[in-house]
Order: C-alpha cells, then structure tokens, then sequence
C-alpha cells in the first residue's frame, strides 16, 4: 500500500538545536529510497507502506542512539485506493486551478 506522510521527529533533552537529528532522519529517508521533501516543520515522505515505517522506526533507533532520551514524533498519513498519487500530482493539481482562476480573472 502507497502511503504519503507527514512527519515532524521532535528528540527531547538534546538541547536548542534539534537539526543534527533532523539530518540523521533526511539521511535514513534518503538510504530507504523514499521520496521525502523537508519543510520548515517537518517533512514530506512518500513510498510503500512497510518502508516508510521501517524508516520512522530506525529514526528513532538511531536518535536514541545518538542521544536522545525521549522523542515525540507526529504524523500524518494519508492512502487511497482509487488511484496513485504522489505529493507532486497533489501540489500540481493546487497549482493548476490556482493558474485556472489567474487566467479567468484576466
């Protein structure tokens, strides 16, 4: 099953900076293979079911193992059976009606 996800990791007592773990989880998404895209709060990933939770998982493996005593993480995930669809198609379709209105209005 194709699954897209949101996904903040939030490791707690590492002090201010959370973004050397932030780049551990960038990195664990990129071996995996996922498609993934990283925001101002989080990030966007894609793939099959199984592999995009056995790298959540190894997230937080790998951030305990780095020093992280406890770590919250949210996500969001979104499937559907009716068609694929990549975080890409969803942002393209936005964009497409936004183009659509612009050009009725002028």
């Amino acid at each position: 099953m194709y699954v897209l996800m949101d996904i903040m990791v939030s490791p707690s007592g590492v002090g201010v900076s959370i973004s050397p773990y932030v780049a551990m989880c960038q990195k664990i998404f990129e071996e995996a293979g996922l498609t993934h895209s990283m925001h101002g709060y989080g990030t966007n990933v894609e793939g099959e079911w199984d592999d995009v939770m056995a790298a959540v998982k190894r997230c937080h493996e790998d951030l305990h193992k780095a020093g992280a005593v406890r770590i919250i993480s949210h996500m969001k995930l979104g499937t559907r059976t009716d068609r694929m669809q990549t975080m890409e198609d969803k942002v393209s379709s936005v964009h497409e009606k936004m183009d659509h209105e612009k050009t009725a209005q002028d």
